[in-house]
């Protein structure tokens, strides 16, 4: 387990601003015995939630061309077949996983391939999971072609409390299956458009785990 580098300096920050917080306390009002002690508590509790929402555990890569694994940890809170619009322009299976704030925030590429298309679009902050936040919200898209020339679309989705998304590839990028290509900070959303022939392996409300859970199989050309 290690703490994700997005959120590396705001977490040194904060123990800078707690500790002296604290510290001034203990100077100014020393006889405050019971203000001095809460205060503490508040800071580490505060100093916890943090931390947890920053780890990056350990994922062991899959390698499975068949299977599409979750892209995040979360809940599935879409299945449905509708029409892409964006780029490929064609109907598709959407897969989509709600990230709670206490969540790994990881995002991880679903399968092994090549960035054909990426593009952000500033937007909205409607809850995530708010039908029109896939086309509304804050975002980014991602196309990945396989080498058997399949192709996922991915997108990832800022939420109400989610106002920053970070991406580490654009288009040409080689991403490797269960491989980390970004992060959403504070709650937020992934969809996944799979082929119409693809398999879907989750059902509403599955609890995933990104680059460990299987959402889908492939139909192989």
């Amino acid at each position: 387990m290690t703490i994700h580098k997005e959120g590396r300096k705001l977490l040194f920050w904060m123990l800078i601003i707690l500790t002296g917080l604290n510290l001034a306390l203990h100077q100014f009002l020393p006889e405050q015995e019971m203000l001095l002690n809460f205060s503490l508590l508040v800071s580490v509790i505060l100093y916890l939630l943090v931390l947890q929402f920053f780890r990056n555990p350990y994922i062991p890569l899959p390698n499975d061309e068949n299977l599409v694994y979750a892209p995040a940890d979360g809940k599935v809170v879409v299945i449905e077949e509708t029409m892409e619009s964006e780029y490929l322009n064609e109907r598709r299976k959407q897969v989509s996983i709600f990230m709670s704030p206490i969540n790994v925030h990881v995002n991880r590429s679903p399968i092994s391939g090549v960035v054909e298309y990426f593009k952000y679009h500033p937007g909205k902050y409607l809850v995530a999971w708010h039908p029109k936040s896939s086309f509304e919200n804050e975002r980014t898209t991602m196309v990945i072609q396989n080498k058997d020339g399949v192709k996922l679309l991915v997108r990832q989705i800022a939420g109400a409390v989610a106002r920053r998304i970070k991406w580490y590839v654009k288009e040409g990028s080689p991403v490797i299956q269960g491989g980390e290509f970004g992060f959403i900070k504070f709650g937020s959303r992934v969809d996944v458009f799979l082929p119409l022939d693809a398999e879907i392996l989750v059902k509403i409300d599955d609890k995933t785990k990104g680059a460990f859970t299987p959402i889908a199989r492939l139909k192989r050309p």
